[in-house]
């Protein structure tokens, strides 16, 4: 039996999912932490259950050793589940890349040469696939990137309003993000419907640190909150969404803030953390409940947001028949799906709050019988579908 090893490589962790070619269940999986620090951190969940070592782990591929080193002594075998692909999910692929790709040198340079516009990702990434290509010489590399579904969009929503020439030479236009939980999510939830997907005119609310929306028509992304960084969109956990471009002006003239400042300022301070010193949604809310003005004003600062964006795709779209929620927050915030809903009924959006209240990991409708649209929260499975993404590159799928 085959299988397929999804890479998720971070600039000091790695984690890894080992998941069955046929059956798409997972084999095995593990994240290794603090790379590059004197004591690294493993956890490795094979066939015999969890376990957990402590040692020194200089860079990635002495990670991928020690990632190999848990599936000798931990399982399952690597023999007797021969790799047909090696998944990694890339963070940025720019316009140059619009579907899963075998990773070659020169697809390594591209990657590279688009790290000036995901700088704490495409790097990170990139050492990933550097040392899976020598951990596994023989198995073909995929690069599954978070931008490629979102590359159906037209221009008229990819473009921003500047020179033109000046955001050709330096790349400026809208990328979007989160493309491969989207592309998972849409399909998952006309699979729950038995209905098709090309019949279907959806949003995806993937919510969670990072969140953003996600406008579906046919299977097809035609737009998204997320711009040509994650940083644009949703009120998320330390960024601050939509802003406009102005006050950033404003603050490098009154407050003296540099370059470096603002990024801080709006990639690591803002968002929820920045309106109620929570970057955690549990948290904020914890807080709201008890009182806290400034953080109920960020919980309502961030459903305003998501309202806005769902009536601006629900006219952008011409209707709509499925609203999604998934990521952590969008899985396992019934108060928040609640709140995001609440007055959407002129959309033909109504929850039925006993179903919106039930637990479950399970894909499940939340809507009242009598909703026009069907609201569903859906869990996502970014490694799943890059595992797929993976096997169709390599001819298996």
């Amino acid at each position: 039996m085959s299988a397929v090893l999804v890479v998720n490589s971070g600039s000091s962790s790695l984690k890894y999912r080992l998941i069955d070619a046929e059956s798409e269940e997972a084999l095995a999986s593990g994240l290794i932490e603090r790379i590059g620090e004197p004591s690294g951190q493993i956890h490795h969940t094979g066939p015999h259950g969890d376990w957990e070592a402590t040692q020194s782990i200089p860079d990635h591929t002495a990670a991928f050793r020690v990632m190999l080193d848990a599936f000798g002594s931990e399982g399952p075998s690597l023999d007797e589940n021969p790799l047909a692909a090696v998944g990694h999910r890339v963070v940025h692929g720019g316009k140059r890349f619009f579907e899963p790709t075998i990773v070659t040198d020169l697809v390594e340079i591209n990657i590279e040469d688009l790290s000036d516009l995901a700088p704490l990702h495409n790097p990170a990434n990139l050492q990933g696939i550097r040392a899976a290509r020598k951990a596994f010489p023989d198995v073909e590399q995929v690069a599954v990137f978070d931008t490629a579904f979102h590359q159906t969009l037209a221009p008229e929503a990819y473009t921003y309003a500047i020179d033109a020439a000046l955001a050709e030479r330096h790349r400026v236009r809208r990328y979007g993000f989160h493309g491969t939980s989207h592309k998972y999510v849409s399909g998952a939830a006309a699979e729950f419907l038995g209905r098709p997907l090309e019949d279907l005119k959806q949003i995806v609310l993937h919510l969670g640190n990072g969140a953003s929306v996600c406008a579906i028509d046919a299977g097809r992304s035609v737009d998204t909150s997320m711009g040509m960084t994650p940083l644009e969109g949703l009120v998320m956990g330390t960024r601050s969404g939509d802003l406009d471009p102005a006050v950033l002006l404003h603050l490098a003239r009154r407050a003296g803030l540099g370059i470096d400042d603002l990024d801080e300022l709006l990639n690591r301070r803002s968002g929820l953390l920045g309106l109620s010193g929570h970057g955690d949604m549990r948290d904020v809310r914890q807080a709201a409940e008890s009182g806290d003005a400034a953080a109920r004003l960020a919980l309502d600062t961030a459903v305003h947001r998501l309202k806005h964006y769902i009536g601006a795709y629900t006219a952008l779209l011409g209707g709509l028949d499925v609203l999604t929620f998934t990521a952590g927050i969008g899985e396992n915030d019934a108060r928040l799906r609640a709140e995001v809903c609440a007055g959407l009924e002129v959309l033909g959006i109504r929850l039925d709050p006993a179903r919106n209240r039930s637990g479950s990991h399970e894909a499940r409708l939340i809507s009242a019988d009598d909703s026009r649209v069907a609201v569903l929260v859906v869990p996502t499975d970014e490694e799943r579908e890059i595992a797929r993404q993976s096997l169709q590159a390599v001819g298996a799928g």
